[in-house]
């Protein structure tokens, strides 16, 4: 009973979150560059010689050059997100102590009067909402997602995506309480997406998601308790992780970005959100698992229930992905292309896996995973 309300208060809270009843139904902040230069000026002092737009799922993002050539990155959260400093705050924090832990992370630049964000007023559209400014260093790289790395890479991002979600085992603040938040995305809420199945009512997909999901909860649901817990980045995606060039055709990660979704979720969540994202512009997709895999363990070993889970983990965060971009993209049709970056290779991925297999796809992966420890 407990956890069918809990599922019904989680059903309300989407619902909230994508649907067009509620007074800020567009949370999307709509600054132009002129605005945006405006706010840079004012509370950083910057001179602003450069501004352009930067992608983004539901902030506003752009990227500024002073007049001594710096880069900065000026962030402008939606205005729901925007409500709740105390965790903006704590993501603002654990950015700064991942830096001072080796991690590199974007980290937040002081205003003119020492404040790490401040809160803008705005009518977008929609009556006046306040929405949260942050200027951000400028990291260097292109997306993973615009680079073609070597397996041998992404062995790395999975060793630095565990050393993250390690080193913040030791993060400390008063408002830690704010991590214990029931999110859309965590994959723990993947059942959710019944919910919007509509959306890809003609579309053949649709009964592979509802196989996904039915499987899930035969599968995975009932193992969640045993998996170990811990604070996650939560989404560390192809767009999120930057890669600068090396020796002999290599890359090595020059930045994480946009800790938006973190909080307390399971390890194996994290593990499994990046190889699916990783896989979207691999040309060898089904190499990826096992490099990644690899070097998580290399750091964070896996127990028996969480590699048993790890296949319909990644199949739920495909199903997530498309669904809720299918969705967000008919709410909000001029970030269409963006929101629906996963579907461009996503829906091919999502059918070649179920058509494989838990068995044939596991398989591979742990047993290219144990290539690379052996070695």
């Amino acid at each position: 009973m407990r956890d069918r309300q809990r599922r019904e208060t989680m059903s309300t809270f989407v619902a909230d979150s994508f649907t067009d009843n509620k007074s800020d139904d567009n949370p999307r902040p709509t600054f132009s560059p002129k605005q945006a230069t405006k706010l840079a000026q004012q509370h950083y002092g910057l001179t602003v010689t450069e501004i352009s737009t930067l992608p983004s799922y539901m902030d506003q993002n752009f990227l500024v050059m002073d007049q001594s050539s710096t880069h900065y990155v000026l962030k402008i959260m939606n205005s729901r997100e925007s409500k709740n400093t105390a965790l903006l705050g704590l993501q603002t924090f654990a950015m700064s102590f991942l830096h001072s832990h080796g991690v590199p992370a974007q980290t937040a630049v002081p205003t003119a009067t020492g404040k790490l964000m401040v809160m803008e007023d705005k009518d977008c559209g929609h009556g006046a909402q306040s929405f949260c400014v942050r200027l951000m260093t400028y990291l260097p790289g292109n997306t993973i997602a615009k680079s073609p790395v070597k397996t041998q890479d992404l062995y790395h991002v999975g060793t630095l995506v565990a050393t993250i979600d390690k080193t913040l085992q030791q993060l400390a603040s008063p408002d830690m309480g704010v991590l214990e938040k029931d999110e859309v995305w965590s994959l723990s809420n993947i059942p959710l997406v019944e919910s919007y199945l509509s959306v890809m009512d003609g579309d053949p997909l649709q009964d592979i998601v509802r196989a996904v999901i039915q499987q899930y909860k035969s599968h995975v649901l009932p193992k969640i308790s045993s998996f170990q817990r811990g604070i996650i980045h939560g989404d560390l995606s192809d767009q999120n992780i930057l890669v600068t060039p090396v020796d002999d055709g290599h890359y090595q990660v020059s930045g994480v970005l946009d800790f938006s979704l973190l909080m307390n979720d399971c390890y194996v969540f994290e593990l499994a959100v990046t190889i699916m994202y990783l896989m979207l512009e691999d040309p060898r997709p089904l190499d990826v698992g096992g490099a990644v895999l690899a070097g998580w363990e290399s750091i964070m070993l896996l127990n028996n229930d969480e590699k048993d889970s790890l296949f319909l983990l990644v199949l739920g965060r495909f199903c997530q992905s498309l669904v809720y971009g299918r969705f967000n993209a008919k709410k909000y049709p001029d970030n269409k292309e963006y929101l629906l970056t996963t579907a461009k290779s996503g829906t091919r991925l999502l059918t070649k896996l179920w058509g494989l297999g838990k068995t044939e796809v596991e398989r591979k992966w742990f047993t290219d995973a144990s290539t690379f420890l052996d070695n």
